[in-house]
């Protein structure tokens, strides 16, 4: 499996066994754990960006996808993302 970049599109096995693609939409390391915001691919190679549903999974070694266990974990790295998205709009409004 290739490093966990921006842009990679993966294909994952969802629960009814049928593959999937998503794409890596951002990465941010948290108390030293690397996790990627992901989309289904379908949704994020749409032109109208509209409505795409978006989660979290923990990058481990670099570049295997897990998903996050606990309620608790994801709702710290959901804000975590929301805030520095949040950040990241702010400097462009500067610039």
């Amino acid at each position: 499996m290739e490093k966990v970049e921006v842009g990679n599109i993966f294909v994952l096995l969802d629960e009814n066994e049928q593959e999937q693609e998503i794409e890596v939409l951002g990465t941010l390391t948290i108390d030293e754990v690397e996790y990627a915001a992901v989309g289904f691919a379908e949704e994020t190679q749409d032109e109208s960006k509209e409505d795409i549903d978006v989660f979290f999974l923990r990058v481990e070694d670099g570049d295997e996808l897990s998903v996050i266990e606990t309620d608790e974990e994801f709702d710290r790295i959901s804000a975590a993302f929301k805030e520095a998205q949040e950040a990241q709009e702010h400097a462009e409004e500067e610039e």
